[in-house]
């Protein structure tokens, strides 16, 4: 079975997601479906089938993330020997070799991945080049808008 690599972050995040889905949403659309029942000819009762159909995203997310937290593998980067090497949870300072920016970027698992947060998937090219790489390593990413070289600045393990 193929493991999903999350941050305690990620992990409490899709557990929150899956609570308020079972606890709040589903009873909601389960109420609307039954309101809509109640009005007659369900074959012309638009309201009915927009509850259904939310119903069916309702459910299908719940099982997308109950499947994901049954093979999840929560890695907590604190926790993890500190040798220097840019691993999973790490949190990674870049500079920019062609203009100098600094940027940063925490490396998670898919389904925590923001970009505007900083944080990039463990499958993301930038991602992929960087595993492995310690402080002073320069890295070259194959980028949409082309071939870009970052020097890695320090690591941490937040």
């Amino acid at each position: 079975m193929k493991r999903t690599p999350m941050t305690l972050r990620g992990a409490e995040a899709l557990r929150n997601e899956l609570k308020r889905l079972k606890g709040e949403d589903r009873p909601r659309v389960i109420k609307a479906i039954a309101e809509a029942r109640s009005h007659g000819d369900l074959s012309e009762n638009a309201e009915y089938h927009a509850a259904r159909e939310q119903q069916g995203f309702i459910e299908g997310r719940i099982g997308e993330i109950e499947a994901k937290l049954s093979t999840a593998e929560v890695i907590d980067p604190s926790t993890v020997t500190n040798n220097g090497r840019v691993i999973f949870g790490a949190t990674v300072e870049l500079e920019a070799q062609d203009d100098g920016k600094a940027i940063s970027y925490q490396i998670v698992g898919e389904d925590e991945a923001d970009i505007k947060s900083g944080r990039i998937s463990i499958t993301s090219p930038i991602a992929r080049a960087l595993v492995g790489k310690s402080a002073g390593d320069v890295v070259d990413v194959a980028a949409p808008g082309g071939k870009r070289s970052y020097e890695i600045v320090k690591v941490t393990y937040v």
